[in-house]
């Protein structure tokens, strides 16, 4: 569990790195059609900060990571600029799947025949 010092760092780079995303003119970055940062967790010494990106369209997800990882660099002495910590963390970015799993099993509940219950009644057992 994150103390509430960490937890306000990692608030504060998800809020920067999204504005400094979408500065980033790499076609590799900006092939998905909404990139957005699901969460950020960053270590206890602010070393390392694992940033979850969630990407909605079709990529390719080699040629995305590579995007990112060429961008790194710029995108941590900008966030070093925008945060005033004592050392800016390495990036280190990985894809999050989940909201394209949420959107799958939304999709398969709705298209269930379910019959409703109109009676109201309880049955006693």
């Amino acid at each position: 569990m994150a103390s509430n010092h960490i937890q306000r760092i990692n608030d504060d780079i998800q809020f920067a790195l999204a504005t400094l995303l979408r500065q980033v003119k790499d076609p590799r970055v900006r092939q998905g059609e909404l990139t957005s940062i699901v969460r950020c967790d960053t270590t206890g010494d602010l070393r390392y900060c694992k940033v979850y990106l969630s990407v909605l369209g079709d990529i390719d997800e080699k040629e995305f990571k590579k995007g990112l990882k060429s961008c790194s660099p710029w995108l941590r002495h900008e966030l070093g600029a925008a945060l005033s910590l004592r050392y800016t963390p390495e990036l280190i970015f990985e894809l999050d799947h989940s909201i394209e799993h949420g959107a799958h099993i939304n999709q398969l509940l709705s298209s269930l025949d379910i019959p409703s219950d109109e009676s109201g009644d309880e049955e006693e057992t």
